[in-house]
């Protein structure tokens, strides 16, 4: 939900696409400007032009209006997430998510949905490490419709006792299917938790561990509510075919009205650890079919440690695994030791942060083999430095999805309420295709150098098929 996999997901359409034959253009002379070529043109200017403005109550407003079609994206972003679930409550936050659909003051429980559905609109929530957001898309006039609903929510939900319970047998289901029924999602659960802790605000699952789930109590989420939820701690962004003026009154309106109260700030328990809870793990199950690799080392990030390694970590993350043509592809795919290769890496993130390598085992290639492999491409770029070349190449390739990024409904809303969301300015995702391009070669050896050279703590993982021992 951060820009960097709003972006990602926006710059893959082109790629994908390139196989298909390219339609006729009746106006040869008229051709729409590449991608990458927008991104330089965006560079300088704003990339959504976003006003902002703040309630008296402390609520942040965000607009965006853009009316290519008569629809808008109403958000309310939470700067509360998993990562604040208190200790030995784990999916505290993503249980609160669930009971705030359960009615408000002067909404009954589950209308909210329907109307949303009625107007012929889409409705849901999420709950990410770092924040919980609500959302609405209705066609423009309906805009009214969802903001009164949403802000009744916002100043008064029920989370009435009587459905704790099924609730909670709900999310219980969601962790069995989603989770405990999924190898691959057994074993990155077990990953993380390897790195951080189990009990480290980054270490615990999301939606909980599932004795810690039986164990939240209505108090528990009430009290979530009541010190998370303040108007203060929350960002309100409309986009699409709606004027300023109005969403200031609306806002003004029916949003102002919720009195200010304090909250508590975002507390992830201090720095890191200084070694991982286990620096390797291994594990096996008979329904895995391809053999999984997993090394991930705690990182900076661009509220966490220092910035400029955060923006350089994601330009060493794009010519490391960032598809064809990078180093871990011709290290381990094109010589035959594996299917698939990547590097993964979101400067947007609540305190420290993850770098994360993998790769799929080619059958009948031993693991050792792979991994070999793997250490000496990243000890060459940790002892020689990237090129001049890939800096580029991977700058461009990053920053051609900013243009792509616009045409996306809902992606203005998601990228600029999930970095004020966990206190970023806004210029964050405003300018940062020319945060990006102000990455010199030095700042990425640099940032190489500290988090894959061996300093940070790292974990190592592999998921292999066959049974478990005994």
């Amino acid at each position: 939900m951060t820009r960097r996999t709003t972006l990602c997901t926006a710059a893959a359409l082109p790629i994908a696409l390139s196989g298909a034959a390219a339609p006729a253009l009746a106006n040869p002379a008229v051709q729409r400007a590449s991608p990458d070529r927008a991104a330089e043109a965006l560079a300088d200017r704003p990339l959504f032009g976003a006003a902002t403005w703040t309630l008296p109550n402390g609520l942040r407003v965000v607009h965006v209006e853009s009316r290519r079609v008569p629809v808008v994206a109403h958000y309310l972003f939470y700067g509360a997430g998993g990562g604040e679930d208190p200790p030995g409550r784990s999916g505290v936050a993503h249980f609160l998510e669930h009971m705030m659909f359960k009615g408000s003051r002067n909404v009954a429980p589950g209308e909210l949905s329907l109307a949303v559905a009625r107007e012929g609109g889409q409705d849901n929530a999420f709950t990410s490490r770092d924040v919980t957001a609500y959302f609405q898309h209705v066609e423009a006039s309906r805009l009214p419709l969802v903001m009164r609903m949403e802000a009744d929510r916002f100043a008064a939900p029920l989370i009435p006792a009587d459905t704790l319970e099924p609730e909670r047998d709900v999310i219980l289901e969601e962790r069995r299917l989603r989770t405990d029924s999924n190898p691959r999602a057994r074993f990155w659960e077990a990953f993380e938790a390897a790195l951080w802790g189990p009990q480290h605000w980054h270490g615990r699952p999301i939606i909980g561990w599932e004795n810690e789930i039986r164990a939240i109590t209505r108090d528990d989420l009430v009290d979530f509510y009541r010190y998370r939820y303040a108007p203060a701690n929350a960002v309100l962004v409309v986009a699409g075919d709606a004027r300023e003026a109005e969403v200031r009154r609306l806002a003004e309106e029916l949003y102002g009205a919720e009195p200010a109260r304090p909250h508590k700030g975002r507390d992830r328990g201090g720095p890191p650890p200084g070694a991982p809870a286990e620096a390797r793990i291994t594990r096996r199950d008979p329904a895995v079919r391809e053999a999984s690799f997993m090394r991930a080392a705690v990182a900076p990030s661009l509220t966490w440690g220092d910035q400029r390694q955060a923006w350089a970590l994601e330009v060493v993350a794009h010519l490391l695994g960032g598809g064809q043509g990078s180093r871990l592809h011709k290290a381990l795919v094109e010589t035959g030791l594996a299917t698939g290769a990547g590097c993964s890496f979101d400067g947007e993130a609540a305190g420290a942060n993850t770098f994360t390598l993998s790769a799929t085992l080619r059958p009948g290639v031993a693991p050792e083999k792979l991994e070999a492999a793997l250490d000496e491409t990243v000890a060459r770029l940790v002892q020689d430095g990237p090129t001049e070349d890939e800096r580029a190449r991977s700058v461009r390739q990053i920053t051609a999805g900013a243009v792509l990024a616009q045409d996306g409904f809902g992606n203005a809303p998601r990228m600029l309420g999930g970095a004020l969301a966990i206190g970023l300015p806004i210029e964050t995702v405003e300018f940062w295709p020319r945060r990006l391009r102000e990455v010199t070669l030095a700042e990425m050896a640099g940032a190489a150098r500290a988090v894959l050279g061996g300093g940070a703590p790292t974990t190592t993982g592999w998921m292999l098929p066959g049974e478990s021992p005994s």
